[in-house]
């Protein structure tokens, strides 16, 4: 009955004639069921969207979402060009490499404003290691061929003068698979995330090479900010559904929020067990590494793309010399949308 006398208040003042919707009331959403690709769920890079997950942020939005977990990104990536996804939780920089080709696709939320990728060789197959010149010839383990790691990886060691084809690039996924073929000696160096990392740091069994897990060290490697996970689709898919699209924002920003403040026991409490590696100690310590790494808004930072570009352009021949337009890599509007809904 008091709702009643609300709705015709607010009808007497010809408010809903022009158009103003009850505080609680939400855009129809085109679309309710997401799937969404990723590759290596468990790392910190894709924190926010476990968290997302978790805490039920995609159901508040009115979401159904589904998420496929890849070996690496360039598998996630593969799937939404597939058409098995509808979005990614991937690096941003596919966004670049993919308009080189002439394909378009859009990063619509940043998860992480630093890669918090590491170069790290192995001491026990290379412990007289001197320098990146020792890596020629060597097989470096990355995520998958073509992910975000192994874009790192090749920017790493053209700045050492090394090419990709002078380098065996193999394939180890983000977890148990990684520290087996590290610790077998399978591989004589490694570009991974944590909680992989601080783990194999920990037992003195690698040296750091490049680090990019907080500001500092991102922007001594790349020379500028370098966005990193985001969530990224078509321009179709976004285009079609823009109130879809800001749901899945509203959720990742509210997820970024919680992340800011939480504290190791609500983290351990949120995540599933196989993320900590059998090692609760060890995840808290490499979050606590990495935390700066996660946006605190969603927002891709304005000299991010152009850092990105010359990240590729360093190595990348079919990026190289192509004209690429950063503005149609990417968009903050949704961002913005859900800042304001969860300031």
């Amino acid at each position: 009955m008091q709702r009643r006398q609300f709705m015709s208040a607010l009808a007497a003042t010809g408010l809903i004639g022009a158009g103003v919707r009850p505080l609680h009331a939400q855009a129809k959403l085109e679309k309710t069921k997401i799937a969404i690709a990723v590759g290596g769920k468990n790392l910190f890079y894709y924190l926010p969207l476990t968290i997302a997950e978790r805490l039920g942020y995609f159901k508040q939005e009115g979401l159904e979402v589904e998420i496929s977990d890849f070996a690496g990104g360039s598998k996630a990536l593969q799937a939404l060009l597939g058409g098995s996804a509808d979005v990614v939780s991937g690096a941003y920089e596919h966004t670049i490499a993919l308009q080189a080709k002439n394909q378009y696709i859009r990063a619509f939320v940043l998860q992480g404003r630093a890669p918090q990728i590491v170069f790290a060789v192995s001491n026990k197959t290379m412990p007289n290691y001197k320098s990146l010149a020792d890596l020629k010839g060597k097989k470096i383990g990355v995520t998958a061929p073509g992910s975000s790691t192994n874009i790192m990886a090749n920017f790493v060691l053209a700045k050492a003068g090394i090419k990709p084809n002078e380098v065996a690039f193999v394939g180890v996924g983000a977890s148990s698979g990684a520290l087996a073929a590290l610790r077998s000696g399978n591989i004589d160096a490694m570009v991974n995330l944590d909680p992989v990392i601080t783990m194999l740091e920990r037992d003195k069994e690698v040296r750091i090479v490049s680090d990019t897990r907080t500001l500092k060290e991102t922007q001594a490697v790349f020379g500028g900010n370098m966005p990193a996970g985001c969530l990224y689709s078509t321009d179709s898919f976004i285009q079609k559904n823009p109130n879809t699209t800001q749901a899945l924002a509203n959720a990742m920003v509210h997820a970024l929020r919680w992340l800011q403040t939480a504290g190791p026991s609500e983290l351990i409490k949120t995540v599933p067990e196989s993320y900590l590696l059998g090692d609760r100690a060890l995840y808290l310590d490499a979050w606590s590494r990495v935390k700066e790494a996660i946006s605190p808004d969603g927002l891709i930072p304005a000299d991010g793309p152009a850092t990105a570009l010359r990240t590729l352009q360093a190595f990348d021949e079919t990026v190289r010399g192509k004209q690429i337009d950063l503005s149609k890599t990417f968009t903050n509007e949704f961002a913005k949308k859900a800042d304001a809904k969860y300031k």
